[in-house]
């Protein structure tokens, strides 16, 4: 539960993992998937056949459209206790915003685009564009929980309180990468950071995005994540979607007439997104795009297929590689032309119907194999926490929401293990529907294939679940050579069944997409060596997990406010579990092969001729300072393959950082290679000044630890790290 007595921060935002194994990344759901949604594409997007016609359209769309209230922030802060302006008719609860003004400090104005470095010729094209205009021409950071991600029923979004310097060691981390890999815009989330909205919180855009991080893209909100005018045009908002109406549009020409939006607010806002459309090379040779879906595809349409099967190879390497194979005795696998085969679980089967149906439906939103009742009531409703943890009416090719892939063409498990079978001769069996099924104690292997559902709008209800728990357990008492898999999106607790002596062999199998079948099968069989490393640490129960679930409203002064307080700070997952010296069921990292490795001749070096002081000194690019990715170590090590098999294995690097209080270890590279039986490869890595850095909150810049001794340690998991060394910088 909330309290009043949380600590005081100086950042907002970001998307990472708070709610372990839940987290789906907000995203922007199809033009049809919301009211008005499609009739505004089908007014609009026919202006695109051109080069021309397409840069007029974005540029007045952008007048148009964008977005708050983080002016608001500058404004005094009230009392956590008392009852002030903000207090309610209780005297203890808050119904005002303004209690919570100044904990998300103002950072004003918003930055002008500069135009460095890649973008100095977008900038300028842009700019000129801008400049021969006129105003008639017209999910950024902490999205870690779905219950109270928007406003509803008297009640305002969830916020986020993160203090500054898990913000920037742990959440910003992974936006400063994509920053420096050069995306074009970030989109702000619907949460509230640090009681401030994402999409109206001047610190996060203004200051950490554009000022620190020098972003020169554009911001665009999640959809309906904006809540104000004025105050998100000034707060960093760029465009707003899927329409700006409501405060944007004629309201942001008055806003600038009447002196409350300087222009130059909405010339930067115009030249950001034209100069993304410009360093994206969209108006050199850019292939004219399948544009949109009929509102109803049951009636007479042009077709527009914007599949490409020279993608289909990537397709099914990534399924097969997102397979994590956790358990496997008694050779259980891989299988070799077994005489009779049975198949339990409702996620071997493909759901009972994929087909277009008129506006929103299953399989717009991949809700195909889920209650759909159940899935709009968290999606279009107020969200909650699920009821519902497994999808029974088939398997998962993603997971549910703005996000999810409708599916054009897929395989299922069960399919491709039905044309194996065929091959080889193999009897098969199966039932998919029931809980205690018949189960043949003479099959060579039963496959018992379940899930774990996950959907935007909606929080699981647990990380895990007694019907497929019990499932598994009648099968490995009748069966003992039961192999289990889950496709899942997330962590799935395996205590309940993972040590029963017939559970001969567990893979997480993911989100697969649409070669998931085929890709399960060349694993079970050996024609693909599994290689998949868990991006989570499985538990053995739920109270070992920092964080498990989201925050539920306050019944007392918060309760109109609901506040989600990230005292766990950057011990997360694998963090948390060193330093509370829990032993995991599987760590963080773990995965297994039908080979296995060793490592050796480790090599850890100062890069000499590079400046080692203790906070950076370069100028600010995309990214943040320029010398923040000076490499200062390199690191060497060999893999040897000593089975019998080419297979192919993710060799991690881990740092241990000199500060006190600091995590044990922090990942800091991985490397995935291919190494034949019998043979050695060489992994290499770069540690970076930002890599061995913490960020000073006093100074507000990162720090390298002079004098203390880094530990750089090499393996295969979090908790398998044979090669250690040390370094000081």
């Amino acid at each position: 539960m909330a309290s009043a007595e949380y600590q005081k921060v100086n950042a907002a935002s970001s998307a990472g993992e708070h709610v372990s194994g839940d987290f789906v990344p907000g995203g922007s759901p199809p033009p049809d998937a919301k009211p008005g949604g499609g009739s505004w594409i089908a007014r609009h997007l026919p202006f695109l056949k051109t080069k021309r016609g397409i840069a007029i359209t974005v540029a007045a769309i952008l007048l148009i459209i964008g977005g708050g209230l983080a002016g608001l922030a500058a404004l005094p802060k009230k009392s956590a206790t008392g009852a002030g302006d903000g207090a309610g008719d209780s005297g203890d609860s808050i119904t005002s915003d303004e209690h919570f003004y100044g904990q998300s400090p103002p950072v004003y104005p918003s930055p002008n685009m500069t135009g460095t470095g890649a973008w100095a010729s977008p900038f300028k094209k842009a700019r000129d564009m801008v400049g021969r205009m006129t105003l008639d021409e017209k999910h950024y950071i902490a999205n870690e929980q779905e219950l109270n991600r928007m406003p509803a029923n008297g009640m305002e979004s969830v916020s986020s309180n993160i203090d500054d310097k898990t913000m920037h060691e742990f959440y910003l981390w992974p936006f400063q990468d994509s920053l420096r890999a050069g995306t074009g815009n970030i989109m702000c989330s619907y949460n509230r950071l640090n009681n401030s909205y994402g999409c109206a919180n001047s610190k996060s855009l203004n200051g950490l995005l554009k000022t620190e991080l020098g972003f020169e893209g554009f911001v665009v909100s999640d959809w309906n994540a904006q809540h104000a005018g004025v105050a998100t045009a000034l707060a960093g908002l760029d465009m707003t979607m899927p329409e700006g109406v409501d405060y944007w549009g004629s309201k942001l020409v008055d806003a600038v007439k009447n002196g409350s939006v300087p222009e130059s607010r909405v010339d930067d806002m115009a030249t950001r997104i034209i100069a993304s459309w410009y360093k994206m090379s969209q108006d050199k040779d850019f292939p004219t795009p399948g544009i949109g879906m009929s509102g109803d595809l049951t009636k007479p349409h042009s077709i527009v297929d914007a599949r490409n099967s020279t993608f289909r190879s990537t397709l099914f390497d990534g399924a097969v590689e997102g397979h994590v194979l956790v358990k496997n005795t008694r050779n259980a696998l891989p299988l070799s032309k077994p005489k009779m085969l049975s198949v339990f679980g409702y996620s071997a089967k493909n759901p009972d119907h994929n087909g277009p149906t008129i506006g929103s439906s299953a399989w717009v939103f991949g809700a195909e194999s889920f209650n759909y009742d159940e899935f709009t009531n968290g999606f279009f409703g107020s969200a909650a926490v699920g009821n519902t943890p497994i999808a029974f009416n088939g398997t998962l090719y993603s997971g549910g929401g703005s996000g999810a892939t409708s599916q054009s063409l897929a395989v299922s498990p069960f399919e491709a293990i039905v044309h194996r079978a065929y091959e080889d001769g193999t009897a098969l069996f199966w039932d998919f529907h029931n809980g205690s099924p018949a189960v043949d104690p003479a099959s060579d292997a039963c496959l018992v294939i379940g899930n774990a559902y996950a959907t935007e709008g909606a929080d699981r209800p647990g990380a895990r679940d007694d019907y497929t728990d019990g499932l598994i357990k009648h099968v490995a008492d009748q069966c003992n050579n039961t192999i289990v898999v889950f496709h899942n999106a997330g962590i799935r607790l395996v205590d309940q069944f993972i040590d029963h002596r017939n559970v001969t062999a567990f893979i997480f199998a993911h989100l697969p997409g649409e070669a998931s079948g085929k890709a399960l099968v060349s694993l079970l069989y050996g024609d693909a060596n599994p290689s998949g490393k868990l991006p989570y640490t499985v538990a053995r129960n739920e109270s070992d997990y920092a964080v498990l679930g989201p925050d539920l409203p306050d019944a007392g002064m918060f309760r109109k406010f609901p506040q989600s307080n990230f005292s766990e700070g950057v011990f997360f997952d694998y963090r948390h579990f060193d330093a509370k010296n829990i032993t995991p069921r599987y760590e963080f990292g773990f995965g297994l092969s039908y080979t296995t490795f060793l490592y050796g001749n480790l090599s850890v070096e100062r890069v000499a001729d590079v400046k080692t002081n203790e906070y950076p000194t370069g100028e600010v690019r995309e990214g943040g300072q320029i010398d923040l990715w000076d490499v200062l170590v390199r690191v060497k090590a060999e893999v040897t393959n000593t089975g019998g098999r080419d297979g192919a294995e993710v060799a991690q690097l881990y740092v241990g950082i000199p500060d006190e209080g600091g995590p044990v270890r922090q990942l800091r590279g991985f490397d995935k290679v291919f190494v034949r039986a019998a043979g050695t490869e060489t992994v290499e890595f770069e540690l970076t000044r930002r890599d061995l850095s913490v960020w000073d909150t006093v100074r507000q810049r990162w720090r390298l630890k002079k004098g203390g001794k880094y530990v750089v340690e090499v393996g295969g998991s979090s908790r398998d790290l044979p090669l250690k060394g040390a370094v000081e910088i």
